[in-house]
């Protein structure tokens, strides 16, 4: 099979790696977006709680000093005008904010800090401003003198006498509060709403409470004055948002970048398999050679299988043709040795002594410089004189190594059988018997799947097994898989059969049950 589309998704498609690239750059971008804005947010209602706090305190100190100046005056209500003008004057002149101050009998202002004597009934100042009550606040779209300069009055009534009191034309001067906001970027607008009367910081006119946005930033309310203050504006300013998502946008273009940069280097041809090889990503499956005359467990064929963290389980001649391709077979191999090495420290105690270990080689590793000393190096790390070994060893070896005469020997020197594997699927293979000393003769499962029907195949199947008698050769029927198949292959007297009709190939904690139960069957 050519390189597996699986491993390359996960190796070196460029257009993968652009779209996982791309991925974590919008991930990026909406996760620091995300994040960003909701710690402005969250900073700037931090800000909003303060001014509201700071100007909550402001009005409250200066209503608190206003009555600290005005309360003294109540005594002068009954006094003559000739005599607490000046007094009056006085006072207004060095109270922050006071446009006048009246006095009030009976309802009806009669001295004013600005024009002396008058006479002036109250209603005709402020209608809705209750002179009942103790202290009242209200909002007039102007005063007599300023009929169209809006003010705030302030009523503070004699404790003995209703409708008796002092009452205070305040110019309404919003500066400090608009200081106080002036680093909030998303304060818009202030109102000071009293009655159904408001007044609004960029407007001149009082306008209907009704009028006024629905959700304010903040407000606040003196309750003794049953005043009301109002900000209005945004959570999160235009500025605010066009500044995190540029700069947003301009990290994930660097994220990518970094991303597609790092993919091309780690998953760059023969990375993956190193990686894999790495992280214990692969291990080893185990199926049983079963006796045809017995039905004993002869042997076993290692069989390397590969688990990728992200796509599961990838086919075997996907990883091996690429490892081949890549020059990664070698490493791979050695991985192989390492794991059966492992496991046959605990399969020896369940394994009859000479029980066979296949293991397949591939032709990049039988040629390499190294393959000896790896040979060596596995049969040194293998229980002690307790298994025979068979290397699985396909044509197409033949045809690529030019020394394989003396490998095969030395392999014979050290007891290593080797077995021709799918034999007769590739090139033509009978110059090869002749050449080459082997010890098994393989049978391509798609032979041992043409049995029983009538297909080009099964002349061929016939053939190579009257092939296999005359030289003398041992045969392994691969994928056996019915009983028809079976009693048809030892007729013809096959001498080991593989197949899902005995196991499919296991890992070492269910082969060894497999191997108890075979045990316990026998007779």
């Amino acid at each position: 099979m050519p390189l597996s589309q699986v491993i390359k998704r996960h190796a070196d498609h460029p257009r993968r790696l652009a779209w996982i690239s791309s991925a974590a750059g919008v991930a990026f971008f909406l996760l620091f977006s995300t994040i960003t804005l909701f710690v402005i947010h969250h900073k700037r209602a931090q800000q909003h709680d303060r001014l509201a706090n700071a100007s909550k305190a402001y009005m409250q100190g200066i209503f608190n000093n206003l009555e600290k100046s005005l309360l003294p005056l109540l005594s002068y209500t009954r006094s003559d005008c000739q005599n607490v003008g000046n007094e009056l004057t006085s006072r207004a002149a060095f109270t922050n904010g006071v446009r006048a101050i009246l006095l009030v009998r009976d309802g009806n202002a009669w001295c004013s800090s600005a024009i002396g004597p008058f006479w002036l009934p109250v209603r005709n100042i402020a209608p809705a401003l209750t002179l009942t009550l103790r202290r009242n606040v209200t909002l007039v779209a102007g005063t007599p003198m300023l009929p169209h300069q809006p003010a705030m009055l302030l009523w503070l009534q004699h404790p003995q006498r209703p409708n008796e009191g002092i009452l205070t034309t305040l110019d309404i001067n919003m500066t400090p509060l608009l200081l106080l906001a002036a680093d909030q970027e998303s304060v818009d607008e202030i109102a000071i709403a009293v009655g159904d009367n408001v007044l609004l910081t960029w407007n001149n006119q009082l306008i209907s409470r009704t009028a006024l946005h629905n959700a304010p930033l903040r407000q606040f309310t003196l309750p003794e004055y049953s005043l009301t203050f109002y900000m209005y504006g945004k959570a999160l300013s235009a500025r605010d948002i066009s500044i995190v998502l540029l700069t947003g946008l301009l990290l994930a273009v660097v994220v990518a970048s970094f991303c597609w940069l790092l993919f091309s280097l780690r998953l760059r041809p023969g990375k993956e398999i190193l990686a894999g090889i790495k992280h214990n990503e692969f291990h080893v499956v185990y199926q049983p050679l079963i006796e045809a005359t017995s039905g004993r467990v002869y042997g076993l064929e290692a069989l390397l299988r590969w688990t990728h963290p992200v796509t599961g389980p990838i086919p075997p001649d996907a990883f091996i043709s690429y490892a081949e391709s890549q020059d990664m077979i070698v490493p791979l191999t050695r991985h192989l040795f390492k794991l059966v090495a492992q496991d046959a420290q605990l399969l020896c105690q369940h394994l009859p002594r000479g029980a066979v270990m296949g293991l397949n080689i591939a032709p990049g590793h039988l040629a390499a410089e190294s393959f000896r000393q790896d040979v060596e190096e596995w049969i040194a790390a293998m229980p002690p004189e307790h298994f025979n070994y068979a290397f699985e060893i396909t044509e197409r070896t033949m045809v690529s190594g030019q020394s394989a005469a003396a490998v095969f020997d030395w392999l014979h020197d050290r007891h290593i059988a080797i077995a021709i594997d799918d034999f007769g699927t590739g090139h033509s293979a009978l110059i090869y018997l002749e050449k080459f000393c082997f010890d098994y003769l393989k049978i391509d499962r798609g032979f041992v799947q043409s049995i029983g029907m009538e297909t080009v195949t099964s002349p061929v199947l016939d053939a190579v097994l009257n092939l296999a008698r005359k030289l003398n050769l041992n045969t392994v029927a691969e994928g056996v898989e019915t009983e028809e198949q079976a009693a048809w292959l030892i007729k013809r007297g096959v001498t080991y059969m593989q197949g899902y009709l005995f196991s499919r190939p296991l890992p070492p904690t269910q082969l060894i049950s497999f191997l108890q139960q075979q045990q316990a069957s026998q007779p």
